[in-house]
């Protein structure tokens, strides 16, 4: 059987999750993408030849009934990516920030994740070699010299503040997982061209972004957990 692979958050021809699937595709996985709106996922499906599935990851029922779907049909998965992310909020102010705001930026940022983890362990323990890709950013780590949190141009302090606690989950989960064949990373695909216009900023072409999720997927049995990365780099938390 091919291996199995979920990717959160698919629902734009422009964004990492889109292009980590069509990446994986080529690499004979097969993918199912998912998000809130099943219109646009199962068009972006199509576009792909995978498979589309909707899913709010906010909603423990959905999340849920997406892994029973999954087990029914498949018995097991290989990959889980949480792409699904939202809430960049440039040039905010923490002390001015609605906290409506920060508690949706949680939900969907880190506890969508953490939804998704442990909804899906047990699928994931039945694969040969199970991975678990977090996808964060620069602007969760500390050291970055330019997106990190006390570097980042443009701030960003709630959409940077959930990409550290997105990190530390990676951290958390790893140590649980020691001795299993479970990988789990953070990885931060850099500064990519998931807009328009971004790329006259210096954003590198989203295929490029995506490959650092690929390489999290693609790691030996005996590769590294619990770690953060960038083009298969490790990146000061």
């Amino acid at each position: 059987m091919n291996k199995i692979a979920i990717i959160t958050g698919v629902s734009r021809e422009m964004g990492l999750g889109y292009e980590t699937a069509r990446q994986l595709k080529e690499l004979g996985f097969k993918v199912i993408i998912t998000a809130r709106d099943f219109d646009k996922v199962s068009n972006l499906a199509e576009q792909l030849k995978v498979m589309a599935k909707q899913l709010d990851v906010t909603n423990d029922h959905s999340v849920n009934n997406l892994a029973k779907e999954v087990e029914n049909e498949f018995g097991k998965l290989d990959v889980l990516v949480n792409n699904a992310g939202a809430f960049f909020d440039q040039g905010g102010e923490p002390l001015s920030t609605d906290l409506q705001f920060v508690k949706d930026a949680f939900d969907t940022n880190l506890l969508g994740a953490w939804r998704m983890i442990k909804a899906f362990h047990h699928l994931l323990e039945k694969s040969d070699s199970p991975r678990i890709v977090n996808v964060s950013s620069g602007a969760g780590s500390f050291g970055d010299p330019v997106f990190g949190l006390a570097h980042h141009f443009s701030k960003v302090p709630v959409y940077g503040i959930t990409k550290l606690a997105l990190n530390g989950l990676t951290v958390k989960v790893a140590t649980q997982l020691k001795g299993s064949k479970i990988k789990i990373n953070s990885v931060d695909p850099g500064f990519t061209a998931t807009y328009p216009g971004t790329e006259n900023y210096g954003a590198r072409p989203v295929s490029e972004g995506a490959k650092s999720i690929i390489w999290a997927i693609t790691i030996p049995d005996d590769g590294p957990s619990g770690e953060f990365f960038r083009d298969g780099q490790t990146l000061s938390w």
